[in-house]
């Protein structure tokens, strides 16, 4: 197993060169760039210039990979021109607002959708699963924006049970126990949007995989011995039923941290992806740089974990 991850961590080395040099190359590529869209007449061309080899924008877009990726080896990923500050700060500063809200999402759709998708599975055609069917069709269908908006118009303008937009509460200084409950009431609504698209992607999935999974013959065996269903369905079933909803949770692994952008845009959260947004209207491409090369890690992560969960679901499986 060590040597198995030893050698999967060495391979995504070459990997994430080859990504972090075609997305440099291509953000070289974009027209203007952070110092262009700054609007400020005061500022000579010498000026620009000058600021331009200071963030490195100007000379051959190889040899500014090269210092680019010097740097980056050390966790130097440059400023960001937008916020001022080291791009490393920036995103330390918004991707965990990202990942606490995508995380309460990730979990309540993994509670809420295996079971329902094992239930609607083994119920195939009844009224439980053709209501869920119907609530996933919908799911997947309503845009998370409008869903987003419906339920600020609702819950928040109507009931005003629910704070619009933000993390915090404007002007309330709280701490410790007070400020997780205040975070957490925030949360509520954006965590329903992203619940709602999850769940329902999800669920079809378990419902899928579990069809293929009952009608093998290894499950009509299990049955023949008498064993209770309950036993025949979770434990020889559902466990390799996981095996292809693994590799979906493993894909999933990259948006705990890479945000939801419409999502956080509706409700004003303050995540990364709301900041990625705005880096691309700033055209700060060295801020961009830094999250994309984040995400390509983090797939690249999310491969091997699902690749090592596959052993510990299925014992036929040896990695190697």
């Amino acid at each position: 197993m060590r040597q198995y991850i030893a050698r999967r961590l060495l391979e995504m080395i070459p990997v994430i060169i080859g990504i972090s040099f075609l997305l440099f190359i291509i953000f070289s590529m974009s027209p203007g760039d952070a110092v262009d869209n700054i609007q400020n007449p005061n500022l000579s061309q010498e000026r620009i210039l000058e600021m331009k080899k200071q963030y490195g924008l100007v000379g051959n877009p190889v040899e500014r990979y090269i210092n680019w990726a010097k740097k980056a080896v050390q966790f130097d990923f440059g400023k960001s021109i937008k916020h001022k500050e080291d791009v490393s700060k920036v995103i330390g500063s918004y991707v965990w607002n990202s990942f606490y809200l995508s995380l309460a999402s990730f979990l309540l759709s993994v509670i809420i959708a295996v079971p329902i998708g094992v239930i609607s599975a083994t119920k195939q055609y009844s009224i439980f699963d053709k209501f869920f069917t119907i609530f996933a069709l919908l799911g997947i269908s309503i845009p998370s924006f409008f869903f987003g908006m419906v339920l600020i118009k609702v819950f928040a303008l109507g009931f005003e049970a629910f704070p619009v937009s933000g993390m915090r509460s404007a002007g309330m200084n709280y701490t410790g126990i007070k400020d997780i409950l205040d975070v957490a009431h925030h949360m509520v609504l954006p965590t329903i949007v992203l619940t709602l698209g999850s769940v329902a992607s999800l669920m079809r999935y378990t419902r899928t995989s579990m069809l293929e999974v009952i009608r093998q013959d290894y499950m009509r065996t299990a049955r023949s011995k008498g064993l209770k269903e309950k036993i025949v369905i979770y434990k020889h079933g559902l466990r390799n039923a996981l095996i292809p909803i693994i590799t979906i949770l493993g894909i999933w692994l990259p948006g705990l941290f890479g945000g939801a952008i419409l999502t956080e845009q509706v409700f004003g959260w303050p995540g990364i992806g709301k900041v990625a947004v705005e880096a691309i209207g700033a055209r700060d491409y060295t801020l961009l740089m830094g999250f994309e090369v984040l995400l390509a890690v983090l797939t690249l992560l999310g491969n091997l974990i699902a690749d090592i969960s596959y052993a510990l679901v299925d014992p036929r499986i040896r990695l190697k």
